[in-house]
């Protein structure tokens, strides 16, 4: 069997100011954004630069329910994890262009890490994991074969 995770949906309050973040601020890649007037919203899609794997669907809050949800999917959790070839690169990027870093950058076992907020509020860690760190392992493999 051979089954993967495509997208993760991730509640924002509007289309064009989470595109204006995702793909000005954090260089992700638009991969789609298609209008569906048969429901009236939009289709769009986002990816870090370089990224093979799993994309994010930045689905506006279409019922009043969803909008308690912006900012907050996780209840206050670290929510999403973006790897880098290059921790401290992109960290003094983002830093430069006001990115808010809620906890400072860190040495753990499995790499470097500090955590980021989104324009919305919701946490992320940037990371770059150390070669030996499963994750790190599994997605040279993916590559090589």
């Amino acid at each position: 069997m051979k089954q993967s995770i495509v997208h993760v949906a991730l509640v924002v309050r509007d289309y064009d100011e989470a595109i204006d973040f995702y793909v000005n601020k954090l260089q992700f890649d638009l991969i789609e954004d298609q209008y569906q007037p048969e429901e009236d919203k939009r289709w769009v899609v986002v990816a870090p630069p370089g990224s093979k794997g799993v994309t994010i669907l930045l689905a506006r809050a279409s019922k009043e329910e969803q909008h308690s949800f912006i900012g907050n999917q996780t209840g206050g959790r670290v929510f999403l994890f973006l790897n880098t070839d290059d921790f401290w690169r992109d960290y003094d990027r983002m830093c430069s262009i006001g990115i808010n870093f809620v906890r400072p950058p860190k040495e753990q076992s499995y790499g470097t890490v500090a955590v980021f907020e989104d324009l919305y509020g919701n946490l992320w860690d940037l990371l770059e994991l150390k070669e030996e760190h499963p994750v790190f392992l599994r997605a040279v493999a993916k590559i090589n074969h």
